[in-house]
């Protein structure tokens, strides 16, 4: 298991740099992969992906298909790549605090 130290907090993440608790988001998390994915800003079209993601995570215990995320937020699969350019699964996900998905998303 690594650790990912960042603005003071450390953070103990997997192989693939996901959280390994979800309790363990914060807004620095937020930040630390912001600035690795390359995203200079998030707008509120960023927050409202992240928090459908943590809702349906705490609800359902894993990450939403994106065709369930891209309806329920109204973004196209392809916003949501503007969005988050490595992707919904490893971008928005991660960002979001979820463990790496095991699917499509």
């Amino acid at each position: 298991m690594a650790t990912v130290e960042y603005k003071g907090k450390s953070f103990e993440v997997d192989e693939d740099g996901f959280l390994q608790k979800f309790e363990d988001w914060t807004l620095e998390w937020v930040d630390y992969v912001k600035d690795s994915e390359g995203i200079k800003e998030l707008t509120p079209e960023h927050n409202k992906v992240i928090e459908f993601l943590q809702d349906y995570y705490k609800k359902n215990g894993i990450a939403p298909m994106v065709r369930i995320l891209s309806k329920v937020t109204g973004f196209k699969l392809k916003h949501i790549y503007e969005l988050f350019p490595s992707g919904p699964g490893k971008g928005a996900c991660k960002m979001a605090g979820l463990p790496k998905p095991t699917g499509c998303v």
